[in-house]
């Protein structure tokens, strides 16, 4: 038998009937925990995992640990400290609504590859949208990810289950004549700012909505994307002001005339709704505010824009589709793939052609159209 060892360091030995022991005594409680394998190292990667379990203030017995209880400690130890708080909420709610009601009473050691698809396969017969699922199994495979660096589970069974196809939506972003009218249309409103400068430079709506006069010169014509806005969608309604989504979101544009007119004349309407408002307003610095400097709630937002876009008789778009519009129509006059995902802060330029595939055969006749006239010419 090997010589006895401190908490938490373990042992192992071979019994008389050539079965072998690993034992552990919990740092925590003093309790003793005994695992036994056929071979030596079947035994002690049980006591490694138990080991990786204690430190990481887990259960060491996983056989105990139900998917639900290791999801609760997993969102609080994992996810809560390394993503956004609405990031948190999504994996939150997937947990309470789908994964711990489908799945949790099941032991964690004992969740099967065949379990978590059939689960899938129910949820996409009760109705539930295929992106939804999709997202379903991302987090289960996460989860069990960390399950698996953590010790509590010798492989990732999510991995071999397969997901439900999502086809994304057909992009339909306006024309350069229907963003023309699109501009006259919100000629005057209170947010005529934040909408021209939402389609002339495909900001998203959480970088307009944390953009500060601080991070815009009207002089040089530039506006510098540093921050992003967002709201809890759970329980109290609070917001935050954080990093944008990803390294290539850090970006400084120049502003077209368009969109730098909107933004002086906007600041002069802003300075008179600050005298009106005295005492009241709160001043966040924010470019784009409530009446009294608070932040933009983005459903308010949507439900004014789709009010003045069936007053004009255009076609009813989402604030994101107005990001759309704008590489659509830089698209159209010319500028690269490359290029357009720089203007967009896409991480990837396969992000920017997937999403406008729809233009593709027009660029590829333009292309031809101009290497006719290069090879024909006079």
């Amino acid at each position: 038998m090997a010589k006895r060892k401190g908490n938490g360091e373990g042992s192992i030995y071979q019994r008389a009937d050539r079965y072998w022991v690993a034992a552990l005594t919990e740092p925590a409680t003093g309790r003793r925990r005994v695992f036994y394998g056929k071979t030596r190292a079947e035994a002690h990667g049980k006591l490694q995992r138990a080991q990786r379990a204690a430190a990481d203030n887990l259960p060491i017995s996983p056989t105990r640990l139900t998917l639900s209880n290791f999801l609760a400690r997993w969102l609080a130890d994992s996810v809560k400290p390394s993503v956004r708080p609405r990031t948190y909420e999504s994996y939150d709610q997937l947990v309470r609504l789908h994964l711990g009601p489908g799945l949790g009473r099941i032991r964690l050691g004992r969740l099967d590859a065949q379990t978590v698809q059939a689960f899938l396969n129910k949820k996409i017969d009760s109705g539930l949208s295929p992106r939804t699922v999709q997202y379903l199994h991302a987090t289960l495979r996460v989860a069990l990810g960390q399950a698996e660096r953590w010790g509590l589970v010798p492989r990732n069974v999510a991995r071999n289950v397969k997901a439900p196809t999502v086809h994304p939506p057909q992009v339909q972003p306006f024309d350069s004549d229907e963003a023309r009218r699109f501009v006259v249309a919100v000629d005057g409103h209170r947010l005529e700012a934040l909408f021209v400068t939402a389609i002339a430079t495909g900001c998203r709506q959480g970088e307009l909505f944390g953009l500060t006069w601080d991070d815009v010169d009207l002089e040089a014509g530039r506006l510098n994307v540093r921050h992003s806005l967002s709201w809890s969608r759970t329980g109290q309604r609070t917001w935050e002001l954080s990093e944008p989504k990803t390294a290539r979101s850090r970006r400084a544009l120049d502003l077209p005339a368009v969109a730098r007119t909107a933004l002086q004349e906007h600041r002069v309407r802003q300075w008179q709704e600050r005298l009106q408002a005295g005492p009241l307003w709160e001043d966040h610095g924010f470019v784009f505010c409530t009446p009294i400097g608070r932040p933009l709630d983005g459903p308010n937002v949507t439900h004014a824009l789709h009010r003045l876009l069936a007053h004009a008789g255009l076609r009813r778009q989402r604030f994101h589709d107005l990001r759309h519009a704008a590489a659509s129509l830089l698209l159209a006059q010319g500028l690269s793939l490359r290029e357009i995902m720089e203007f967009l802060g896409h991480s990837q330029i396969a992000l920017t052609a997937n999403l406008y595939t729809h233009l593709q055969p027009a660029m590829r006749m333009e292309a031809a159209s101009r290497m006719d006239a290069v090879l024909s010419g006079p």
